[in-house]
Parts: C-alpha cells; sequence; structure tokens
C-alpha cells in the first residue's frame, strides 16, 4: 500500500482545524469569546493537548493582529506589520 505524504502546510492546516472543531464543541464561536479564553477556561477544553493549547494561542494572536486568514492558510504576515 502506498501512502501519501501530506505536506507541512496540509498538516498545519488539519491541526488547526481539529482545533476549531474542538473550540466550537466547546462553544467557543466568536473570536470575541475566543481572545476572552484564558488557561483556565483552555483546559476545561475537552481532550485539549499541548499542542492545541499552542495552537489557541497562535489563533488568539492571528485575530489580535488581524491575520487569521493568513495564519489559517500557513502565510507570514504582510511585511508591513509593525506590531512588537
Amino acid at each position: 500500500m502506498a501512502t501519501v505524504k501530506k505536506t507541512a502546510a496540509e498538516q498545519g492546516l488539519q491541526q488547526k482545524m481539529k482545533v476549531l472543531a474542538k473550540l466550537f464543541d466547546a462553544g467557543c464561536k466568536t473570536e470575541k469569546d475566543l481572545k476572552a479564553l484564558n488557561l483556565q477556561s483552555i483546559l476545561k477544553i475537552p481532550d485539549v493537548t499541548v499542542p492545541d493549547m499552542t495552537v489557541i494561542t497562535e489563533l488568539q494572536e492571528a485575530i489580535t493582529r488581524n491575520r487569521l486568514y493568513s495564519y489559517l492558510g500557513g502565510g507570514a504576515d504582510e511585511p508591513n506589520d509593525t506590531t512588537e
């Protein structure tokens, strides 16, 4: 049987989508909900893993920077990003 290897971008997007599904299932449906999550509330999400927590914090940062679409697509921030 031949296995089809996914690109890093495909694997990254798949992980992000899994985390988004967990967030939706946990009742986190808006950007406001996501930005309001703190460590205690993240730990209450069923089956959340440490890599999931990393994705959640990256999602929060992407929303703050208005770069959610770029983040989900695996793209870098635009060069004119002057945050931090």
